[in-house]
This record gives C-alpha cells, structure tokens and sequence, in this order.
C-alpha cells in the first residue's frame, strides 16, 4: 500500500473503486507528466451520497464533507492511470462546482473540503491553485462535482 493510501487510512477513508464513467469519456487522462481527471461527483458504491442544492436541501457543512468525497473519488481515478499514488509530486489545480440557490456564495467554503483533504494527504504538495463556481445543477442532481490535475513522476 502507497504512502498516500496509509494517510487517507489514518484519515479514516478508503480508496474507492473506480467510477464507471456515465457517458463517452474516461475518468482521467494523461498528457506528459500531468494528470487530468473528469469531474467527480460524490459516489459511494455507486451511489451518491446525497442530491440536492446548498444552500436548500443540502447544508453548507455536509456540502464540504461530499467535496471531500469528490476529492477522494478523483484521486482513485488518478491511480488507474498511473498506478501508485505515491508518483504524485503536486496537487496543481482543483476546480469545484457547487450546484447552490441563487443566494448561496459560500461556494470557496465548501470546496474547502476537497482542498483541506488534498493538504491533509499530500502535506506542501498538496497546495494549490482552485476554482470554486456557483452552478444551476450538476449531473444526477449531484451537490458538488470536483477535477483535480496533478503533477506526477
């Protein structure tokens, strides 16, 4: 087991399997030493952990437990390309999509969750550049939806 999947142990997480892809692409791809993945909602054995939109039926701080949740179901789609966690040498960027109420603008809280697990995991390596966007709906009326790309070795 990678040192990466020891920390997300001792953070009480599980590395996941692999979400089958819902549509016409992969989960994530390759190009030179980065590592792109496609947008990860909240899944758990193939269902999501909750629907809805912040700020209505999902509170902000379970909207930032299901980000972690994103985060974690994409860096389980970055070990099937690149086989070992432990190859990653940077977190670069993080963009998160909260499907929100029009009021809410606590959309940089919520993905906190994704990127207070990535420093949690990754230490130094694990800061990074991030977007955080407001959006109508996400797919399966997912809460949160998370890309990460990483630099690798």
């Amino acid at each position: 087991m990678s040192n990466v999947e020891q920390r997300i142990q001792q953070l009480g997480l599980e590395l996941p399997p692999v979400a089958t892809p819902a549509g016409a692409y992969v989960p994530a791809v390759v190009s030179g030493n980065l590592v792109y993945t496609a947008g990860q909602i909240p899944l758990v054995n193939g269902q999501l952990m909750a629907t809805g939109k912040v700020g209505a039926e999902i509170t902000p701080d379970l909207a930032n437990q299901i980000a972690q949740r994103c985060a974690l179901n994409a860096l389980a789609a970055i070990k099937s390309v690149i086989g070992d966690l432990d190859r990653i040498t940077r977190v670069v960027k993080v963009v998160g999509f909260v499907a929100s109420t029009p009021e809410f603008t606590g959309q940089p809280g919520v993905l906190n969750g994704a990127s207070e697990f990535l420093g949690q995991v990754f230490g130094d390596a694990g800061k990074h550049a991030r977007s955080a966007v407001g959006v109508a709906s996400l797919p399966l009326d997912a809460p949160v939806e998370v890309e990460l790309v990483v630099e690798f070795q």
